[in-house]
């Protein structure tokens, strides 16, 4: 697939577990939002950019702790998407109850808690370290679910052989599918605010923006982890196709009257 074709593969997979996805990502998006909305209030910064006169190291750890906790809801999203992207991969039906049984949340969410943390870490000492992190590591927990990885640290090395692979071609589109989906956040979150404050249509907006710019940044967030979450699972899929040739092994299974799940799985690794 092209760089865009894989994007639309990610909303595809979205549009299909749209349910369970999005409830989990609102509810943990609202309670990142509630604890940036105190860290934002103790440093006294206005919405809707929340950009300080004079850049502090409190300033900087409420920075890196909003790069920590989207990391950890992406990655506990990404263990979703690729429990799904499995079926999904081979045209088969599967419940909502039955992806959710092919979680494993004993290894994802440690997973999700450690990539969370040394997200913190990396953005703390400057973001050349996160840019890192995201492109090689970034796919592990949905390689835990669409490999059926032995555990997360078998995923965390296969997350980084396949993001370098073709030219680092899945990590470079990870990054792509970021930016994308940053510029809507960005968008959604203060465009609309911004846009009306320079029209001067809104009277008392310092009020009111106090409260709707959170609100608006955990839909755009609820809606931006939910679709990186399965872009994660669609470059895990895309990439085993162009260098491992997965379709051939399906196809392969399938000649053999088998359903070509067997074939999703990375035997020792």
């Amino acid at each position: 697939m092209t760089g865009g074709e894989t994007l639309d593969a990610a909303v595809a997979l979205l549009r299909q577990r749209a349910l369970p996805l999005l409830a989990v990502a609102a509810p943990l998006a609202i309670v990142e939002q509630a604890v940036l909305f105190v860290w934002r209030a103790m440093l006294d910064l206005d919405p809707p950019v929340y950009w300080p006169d004079d850049p502090s190291l409190p300033w900087w750890m409420m920075i890196s702790a909003g790069f920590a906790m989207e990391a950890f809801v992406i990655a506990l999203l990404g263990a979703y998407a690729g429990a799904a992207a499995g079926p999904a991969l081979l045209g088969r039906k599967a419940s909502h109850a039955e992806i959710w049984r092919r979680y494993r949340p004993l290894s994802a969410i440690p997973l999700a808690l450690v990539l969370g943390g040394v997200a913190y870490a990396a953005a703390f000492g400057g973001f050349l370290g996160l840019i890192l992190i995201w492109v090689l590591f970034g796919l592990a927990p949905a390689v835990l679910t669409f490999e059926r990885a032995r555990n997360p640290m078998t995923a965390v090395g296969r997350s980084a052989a396949l993001s370098t692979r073709a030219g680092m071609r899945a990590g470079g589109l990870r990054l792509l599918g970021y930016g994308v989906w940053l510029a809507i956040r960005f968008a959604l979150g203060t465009g609309w605010t911004a846009a009306a404050e320079m029209l001067g249509t809104i009277p008392g907006s310092q009020t009111w923006m106090v409260w709707a710019v959170p609100a608006a940044w955990a839909f755009a967030n609820t809606l931006a982890y939910a679709a990186l979450a399965c872009l994660d699972a669609v470059l895990v899929a895309e990439t085993r196709i162009r260098t491992e040739g997965l379709d051939i092994a399906v196809g392969r299974a399938r000649s053999r009257g088998e359903d070509g799940t067997a074939a999703l799985v990375v035997a020792k690794r």
